[in-house]
């Protein structure tokens, strides 16, 4: 059964949470978990290097000032107002729920849906495809060192050089492996689109079950009060809101037009679940985990249904 306005992969993912609550994976039975995790991690970026077209990554790098802007909004604009709203954010939530906060605002832009809402309103879809597919690159490097300096920031979390080297291990060797073998995969992989379609949102599924699992064991929900599970709601509905606002007016400070506005509005204001959750693994791997995936998730699904109807309104607007 589909519920009206969500997606059903979140759908998916709430259904993992409560299996972890009711059901969570422990002891000898954990340790296995985690290493089919790591596996299936891995196997995730190496199918997003296998997959990803080094012709369509190319054709809109022309286009400098708007891929500049993007990336600035994705790994500048959104670190900085995370940690603006820290400070009330502290008073609402637990301080993992907060380092949870502030790993997603170091997170690259999603890939599929920014390019698919793009492609929707008539925004300028090979920029979409260029800055989407470069931003989960980048993320692989930047993303550790935001998160290593927000989080140091904070005074909660340290992230080492080790969970960095591990970032490199595990999720761009794969990548740059699953590129190699591109021209031999290529055509495998798009005959076969739906099973890969599953791979991907399977790996997802059980970095969360994992996650979760830990953290219920460790007590997650007995130390999460609802009082701070609506607090990450609520900022995450004031960080989209700030975001969309700083992006579509950058878009007309810099004169772009409306389809290149539009492509920085989507790509911009979005951040990754499937890039967030296997770095979230490697980073934060304990008994947070699951804590620091929740405002991830919360963000997740509130941009999808935002942009989703953005995105048919301008979609129908009359051609230029």
């Amino acid at each position: 059964m589909r519920i009206p306005g969500m997606d059903p992969f979140i759908v998916k993912l709430l259904l993992c949470v409560a299996l972890a609550s009711v059901l969570p994976v422990h002891g000898p039975a954990a340790q296995w978990m985690n290493t089919l995790t790591t596996a299936a991690v891995a196997l995730l970026f190496f199918l997003h290097g296998a997959r990803l077209s080094r012709e369509s990554l190319m054709s809109g790098l022309t286009h400098w000032r708007l891929h500049l802007a993007i990336t600035a909004c994705t790994f500048a604009m959104f670190p900085l107002i995370g940690l603006a709203l820290q400070r009330p954010l502290d008073a609402l939530v637990t301080p993992s729920l907060t380092i949870g906060f502030l790993f997603l605002c170091a997170l690259p832009s999603t890939v599929q849906s920014a390019i698919a809402f793009t492609s929707i309103a008539r925004g300028n879809v090979a920029a979409a495809v260029c800055s989407a597919s470069g931003s989960s690159l980048l993320g692989v490097f930047l993303t550790p060192l935001l998160v290593s300096l927000i989080i140091d920031s904070s005074g909660e979390a340290r992230v080492s050089l080790d969970a960095i080297g591990k970032i490199v291990l595990q999720l761009l060797l794969p990548f740059v492996l699953g590129q190699l073998a591109r021209p031999w995969l290529q055509k495998r992989l798009e005959q076969r689109a739906a099973l890969v379609k599953h791979v991907d949102q399977g790996s997802i599924l059980l970095v969360v079950y994992t996650a979760f699992s830990e953290a219920v064991v460790q007590g997650l929900w007995r130390d999460t009060p609802p009082l701070a599970l609506a607090g990450v709601v609520l900022a995450s509905c004031v960080l989209l809101a700030l975001m969309l606002t700083l992006t579509w007016t950058l878009g007309r400070v810099l004169g772009f037009s409306m389809p290149d506005r539009i492509t920085l509005f989507m790509c911009g204001s979005k951040k990754s679940l499937a890039s967030g959750a296997p770095m979230a693994h490697v980073l934060f791997a304990g008994p947070m985990l699951g804590s620091v995936m929740l405002p991830l998730m919360v963000f997740h699904q509130i941009q999808l249904m935002v942009c989703a109807w953005l995105a048919a309104r301008w979609g129908e607007r009359p051609a230029d």
